[in-house]
């Protein structure tokens, strides 16, 4: 069932408000956490290669839920989807705060955030018409945005001081996520599923993988973020490493407040995107792509603080721009074949295999002794390339249309 969209209805809506707010809280905890966790694996005196290793534990679950958690998001009202998936991501933190691995209990956190995004994503489709979903796209990046900086800031900060405490306060936030997610509007079920078995669950998410593979724009879109996250996500694990070796400081929150200046980039850029791309002209967020790739291998090789400040509100701003009309692309031609949801939890799937493969790359070169300003630059050049790559075809493709 497809929920009708008013287009004169407002951009911030009760209902878009609601979600802004539960996201923001959301996405605050999660950052928080991470920080919390790499400074509970230092305590513990664990190696340095299982730091990189929470993100796998984390990322493992959207890849093996990939086919379940989009059709339980467009089966179901979104809002409510979210509140189970905070839910988990809670119970996650208190096993952490209670003494579980880190690994172990950032895995179970996974599987929350893994249900918690297609629903996330899936309901600005069902609560906006297409013609705001970029700004309405840019509004919930600029609320997570906002939430990565002040949780990464405070995740790092607390950390520093009490990583119970840290743990404790992750744990009362994903508290408030939850009951948020209690004021989203109850709107009917976008695609409710038949049959809610495994097999048939695994056929329709192939099904919904070949659909929006065979659609250019759908097939582009799921590449091309796949590659952003993938770089995203290897890059705060970079700088994790990078700062004691390049700024010769070994705190908990400099490499959090510095995942944060990425995050001001990135709103930065998302609401640049906001304003000048529209669906119609997603092409020209592809030069920001390509940037990406060459302004991290610039910024391997900074050994001062202000430099480096500079360099990644850069980074962040050229993702913000190249990634917001993508996201947007993505819904839209979701929501017209297999539902946003499915869409997304695709999405999900490329993204987060590509996370994996990156940073098990990058495990794979801290184990071996390279260094970290020859391994970020190495990193950079296979974003830039990737992105080129693909920018290439995308222009090849309407060209010869």
């Amino acid at each position: 069932m497809n929920h009708t969209i008013d287009a004169h209805q407002p951009l911030l809506s009760r209902g878009m408000i609601a979600v802004l707010v539960a996201q923001f809280l959301s996405a605050l905890a999660d950052n928080a956490l991470l920080f919390a966790a790499i400074a509970l694996l230092k305590s513990q005196h664990a190696a340095d290669w299982q730091t990189p290793l929470l993100q796998e534990a984390f990322v493992l679950a959207f890849i093996v839920l990939a086919p379940f958690v989009g059709p339980f998001a467009d089966h179901v009202p979104k809002g409510r989807a979210m509140l189970l998936a905070n839910a988990i991501k809670l119970i996650g933190a208190a096993l952490m705060l209670s003494g579980a691995h880190p690994l172990l209990a950032y895995s179970l956190v996974g599987i929350g955030a893994a249900a918690y995004s297609p629903a996330k994503y899936g309901i600005l489709r069902e609560l906006v018409s297409a013609d705001k979903l970029v700004k309405a796209n840019s509004l919930i990046e600029g609320s997570t945005i906002v939430a990565i900086l002040i949780g990464a800031v405070v995740g790092g900060v607390l950390a520093d001081w009490s990583v119970q405490g840290a743990l404790a306060s992750v744990v009362g936030v994903y508290l408030l996520a939850a009951l948020s997610n209690l004021l989203i509007p109850r709107l009917p079920a976008a695609h409710p599923v038949a049959q809610l078995s495994p097999m048939v669950l695994v056929k329709d998410f192939v099904a919904a993988l070949r659909t929006l593979m065979r659609n250019r724009d759908a097939r582009f879109t799921l590449l091309g973020t796949s590659v952003f996250w993938g770089a995203g996500s290897t890059l705060r694990f970079l700088l994790v490493a990078w700062v004691p070796v390049a700024l010769l400081i070994t705190d908990n929150s400099l490499p959090a407040t510095l995942s944060g200046v990425v995050a001001i980039g990135i709103a930065l850029g998302a609401a640049a995107a906001a304003r000048f791309v529209k669906l119609e002209t997603v092409n020209r967020a592809l030069p920001a792509g390509i940037l990406i790739g060459a302004l991290i291998i610039g910024f391997a090789h900074v050994t001062s603080l202000p430099a480096a400040v500079i360099m990644l509100i850069l980074i962040g701003a050229s993702g913000g721009f190249y990634v917001v009309p993508l996201n947007a692309l993505l819904q839209e031609r979701g929501h017209d074949t297999v539902g946003a949801g499915h869409a997304i939890a695709v999405q999900n799937f490329f993204e987060n295999l590509t996370m994996l493969l990156m940073i098990g790359v990058y495990v794979l070169l801290i184990k071996s002794g390279i260094s970290v300003v020859a391994a970020a630059t190495g990193f950079g050049a296979l974003v830039l390339l990737g992105i080129a790559l693909l920018a290439g075809w995308r222009l090849a493709v309407r060209r010869s249309n």
